[in-house]
C-alpha cells in the first residue's frame, strides 16, 4: 500500500502567511531587498513577451511590424498575488487591466494602499509605482479570496488574455489544482496567444491543458531552488 500523500491545508497556509510582513521581504522569504525582485520581474516580462509579442508597448524585437496603432485592451488575472508585486512590476507594464486575487487580509490591504498611492501620484514621485493608474489608462481590480473557491469567469464574466500563477499553486491539492486550471482555461480569451503562466506546476494532463513553453529563470540569488516557468494553453 502506497503512503498517503500529504494534502495542502488552506487554512494552515493562510495562517502562515498572516505571520509574514506585508512587504517584499515578507512575500519573497527575506529576499525582497536584494536583486531578486528586479531580476524576477524582468525575466517574467521577457517570458511573457516571447509568448505574446503583441503585448509589447514599445518599438522592439518583440513588437510585430503590423502592430495596430490603437490595439485592443488586454486583461490579466494575477492569483495568489500577495501585495501586488507581479501586478505592479510585470503585468501593468504589458496589459491594460488586471484583476488581482489574494486571500491574506494584510497583503490585500497593502496592495490596495499601494494602488491608491500610485493612482493619486500624478507627479510620479511614489516609491512604488503601478503603471497607468495615475493617468487612468490602466485599471486594477483587487479581490480577496482563495483559489479553491475562485472561478475566473464569474467576477465580471470577463475573459483573460493572461492568467498568472506565481509560487502559489502548491497550496492546492491535486484535485483543486486540476479544477482551477480547467476553470482558468475556460476563461481565457479567444486570442490565439492567450496563456496561463505558472511557476509551480503539476497535474497538467488532468486539466486538459498543453504545455507550450518552459524555461529556467536565470540570475536568481544563490541558495534558491531552481525556478522554472511554464506556459499552458
Amino acid at each position: 500500500m502506497s503512503p498517503v500523500e500529504h494534502q495542502p491545508d488552506l487554512q494552515e497556509g493562510i495562517e502562515y502567511w498572516e505571520t509574514q510582513p506585508a512587504n517584499l521581504d515578507g512575500v519573497l522569504g527575506g529576499y525582497g531587498s536584494g536583486s531578486l525582485p528586479r531580476i524576477d520581474a524582468l525575466g517574467s516580462r521577457l517570458f511573457l513577451l516571447n509568448l505574446y509579442p503583441q503585448l509589447s508597448t514599445v518599438e522592439s524585437a518583440f513588437r510585430p511590424l503590423d502592430a495596430p496603432q490603437n490595439p485592443p485592451r488586454t486583461r490579466a488575472l494575477d492569483v495568489g498575488a500577495g501585495i501586488g508585486r507581479v501586478t505592479a512590476d510585470v503585468l501593468l507594464h504589458l496589459v491594460s487591466d488586471v484583476v488581482l486575487l489574494e486571500p491574506v487580509e494584510s497583503f490585500v490591504q497593502e496592495a490596495l494602499s499601494s494602488a491608491r498611492r500610485s493612482a493619486s501620484d500624478t507627479q510620479g514621485g511614489a516609491k512604488t509605482s503601478w503603471p497607468g493608474l495615475a493617468d487612468q489608462s490602466k485599471s486594477v481590480t483587487i479581490l480577496q479570496g482563495a483559489l479553491q473557491d475562485f472561478d475566473p469567469r464569474k467576477p465580471h464574466h470577463a475573459r483573460f488574455d493572461v492568467i498568472w500563477c506565481q509560487w502559489c499553486l502548491g497550496h492546492l491539492s491535486d484535485v483543486d489544482l486540476a479544477a482551477f486550471l480547467k476553470r482558468s482555461h475556460e476563461s481565457l480569451s479567444k486570442h490565439p496567444k492567450s496563456v496561463i503562466v505558472d511557476s509551480s506546476l503539476t497535474s497538467i494532463c488532468t486539466a486538459g491543458l498543453q504545455l507550450i513553453r518552459e524555461q529556467v529563470q536565470d540570475g536568481l540569488p544563490e541558495g534558491l531552488y531552481v525556478v522554472k516557468m511554464y506556459a499552458l494553453r
